[in-house]
C-alpha cells in the first residue's frame, strides 16, 4: 500500500497550514498508520484533534473496514459501558434486548475515542483489557467476546495531573500513548491564521451567496495577534460571524476588533487548570473553623472563671489582677507590643474593678446592708484617686459595663474597629464578635 505525502494528505482531508509543527504531526500519522500501534492525541480544545484518526485509518490496512469517533465525555457515566461493550437482554431496567458495542460493530476497524480523559475509572479497567488482550464483556453477560480494533484517542487534558489526581488510570496511559502525535495551538502557528480566515471567508461566501471578505493590512496583523483562545473552532465562528453580518467587504482593524472578545491580556494560556475547590481545600476550611470555635469556647470558659472569683473573692480588684494576670492576658488579647501596653493594662483595670464594685454590690445585696458605689473618673493622670459616693442604688452588671466601654472607645476612634480593640486590649476578631453579639 503506497503511503501519501503530507501535501496530498493535507489536500484531501482539507487541512489548511505550512507550520512546521503541524506538518510534522501530519507526518507522524502517516508513519504509524500502516501498524497496529494505538495512537493518542493531545492538544487544546478546538485544534482539529479529531483529523488525525481520519488519516491514520484512511492510510491503515483498516480503511475498508468501519471507523467509528466515539466522544466520551458526551455519554452517561451510567451507560457508556453499555455504548462501549453492549449489553445483554435484562442486564438493567431498559435493557428490552440484547445490544451490540462499538467495540464488537468496529471489529475489524478502527475506534477514536475522543476526550478520553473523561472515561470512569470502571470503564478504564474494561478499556485496558481490550487492549492487552483484545477482550471484553458486555454488561450483564459471563461470555468472554475477542474483538480486533485499531484505537486511537484524543484528550485536552493534562493526562498527568489526572494520574496525580486519582482520576486516570497511569497503566492505562502507556497502552494509549504509544505513539504520542501533539497539535500546536492556533495562536503558535502565527503564519497559517490568515490563511485559514481566507479559507473560512471563502467557504461562508459561497454557502451564503455573497462576495469574499478581504482584510486590510491592519486587521491583518489583529488577526495574526490575537490569542484565539478556542483555536480554529473560534476563527471558524468569528469568519462566519463577520460573513454575514457585514455588509461592507473591506474589513479594517476597528470592524474586526469588534468581534473579537477581550480577553484582558496575553498571558500564556494555561492548559489543563482548574478553579475547582479540592477537598483537601474544604478540609482545611472545617479544621480553622472547628479551632476557631474551640478558642472562643476556650476564651469563654476563662471569663466565667475570672467572673467566679471576683465574684467570691474577698481580695480587691487589684489583688486579683495580679494573680490572675496570665489569665486576664489570654482572654484580653495580652503580650501585643510595648506601646500598647499603656491601654492594655488600662483595659484590663477597668474589667477587674468594673467586676469586683459588682461583686461587692452583691455581697452587700446579699447581707442587706446599704449598698455603695464607687464610680471612677474618666481622668487618665490620676483613676483612683477620685471617687464619690451614690447615694442611690444601681444595677449594673460585667455585660452592661462591657457595652459601655465597646461603645466609647469606638466613639473615641470615631468607628475604627482596629484602633479600638488595641485600646480594649482585645484582639479585633473579638471586637467584631462582640459588636455583632450586642448589636452595637
Amino acid at each position: 500500500m503506497s503511503i501519501e505525502t503530507v501535501q496530498s494528505v493535507k489536500q484531501r482531508f482539507e487541512l489548511i497550514g505550512n507550520d512546521a509543527v503541524f506538518n510534522r504531526a501530519i507526518e507522524k500519522a502517516l508513519q504509524v498508520a500502516p501498524t497496529d500501534i494505538s495512537v493518542l492525541v493531545t492538544g487544546e480544545s478546538g485544534v482539529g484533534k479529531e483529523s488525525i484518526p481520519r488519516i491514520i485509518h484512511s492510510q491503515s490496512f483498516r480503511k475498508h473496514a468501519k471507523y467509528i469517533a466515539v466522544n466520551c465525555g458526551a455519554i452517561p457515566e451510567g451507560t457508556i459501558d453499555s455504548e462501549l461493550f453492549g449489553h445483554e437482554k435484562g442486564a438493567f431496567t431498559g435493557a428490552t434486548q440484547t445490544r451490540s458495542g462499538y467495540f464488537e460493530v468496529a471489529d475489524g476497524g478502527t475506534i477514536f475515542l475522543d476526550e478520553v480523559g473523561e472515561l470512569p475509572l470502571p470503564t478504564q479497567v474494561r478499556l485496558l483489557r481490550v487492549l492487552e488482550n483484545g477482550e471484553f464483556l458486555k454488561v450483564g453477560s459471563s461470555q468472554t467476546q475477542k474483538t480486533d480494533v485499531r484505537i486511537v484517542a484524543a484528550t485536552n487534558v493534562n493526562l498527568f495531573t489526572a494520574i496525580e489526581k486519582g482520576k486516570f488510570r497511569e497503566d492505562l496511559y502507556y497502552r494509549l500513548s504509544t505513539v504520542e502525535i501533539e497539535l500546536p495551538p492556533l495562536r503558535e502557528r502565527k503564519g497559517d491564521i490568515h490563511l485559514l480566515f481566507r479559507k473560512f471567508c471563502s467557504d461562508f461566501a459561497n454557502k451564503y451567496k455573497m462576495p469574499t471578505l478581504r482584510l486590510d493590512d491592519p486587521a491583518i496583523q489583529a488577526l495574526t495577534n490575537y490569542r484565539w483562545s478556542g483555536n480554529i473552532r473560534q476563527l471558524r465562528n468569528v469568519a462566519e460571524q463577520i460573513s454575514v453580518l457585514e455588509k461592507e467587504r473591506n474589513i479594517n482593524a476597528p470592524t474586526l476588533k469588534e468581534y473579537l472578545p477581550d480577553t484582558g491580556s496575553n498571558l500564556p494560556a494555561v492548559v489543563g487548570s482548574t478553579k475547582k475547590t479540592s477537598d483537601s481545600e474544604f478540609a482545611n476550611e472545617r479544621e480553622i473553623l472547628y479551632k476557631v470555635l474551640f478558642d472562643m469556647k476556650n476564651d469563654l470558659n476563662d471569663l466565667k472563671k475570672l467572673t467566679s472569683e471576683l465574684m467570691n473573692s474577698a481580695s480587691s480588684g487589684d489583688e486579683v489582677q495580679e494573680k490572675q494576670q496570665g489569665l486576664i492576658n489570654r482572654i484580653y488579647g495580652g503580650g501585643k507590643s510595648n506601646e500598647n501596653n499603656d491601654s492594655n493594662s488600662y483595659a484590663y483595670e477597668d474589667v477587674i474593678d468594673q467586676a469586683y464594685e459588682v461583686s461587692q454590690e452583691d455581697s452587700h445585696e446579699k447581707s442587706s446592708e446599704p449598698a455603695t458605689k464607687t464610680v471612677k473618673s474618666a481622668s487618665s493622670s490620676d483613676r483612683y484617686d477620685f471617687a464619690q459616693e451614690v447615694e442611690e442604688e444601681e444595677s449594673l452588671s460585667l455585660v452592661d459595663k462591657e457595652i459601655e466601654l465597646i461603645k466609647k472607645s469606638l466613639e473615641r476612634h470615631e468607628g475604627k474597629r482596629k484602633a479600638a480593640a488595641d485600646d480594649l486590649g482585645i484582639s479585633e476578631r473579638t471586637l467584631y464578635r462582640k459588636i455583632k453579639q450586642y448589636d452595637l
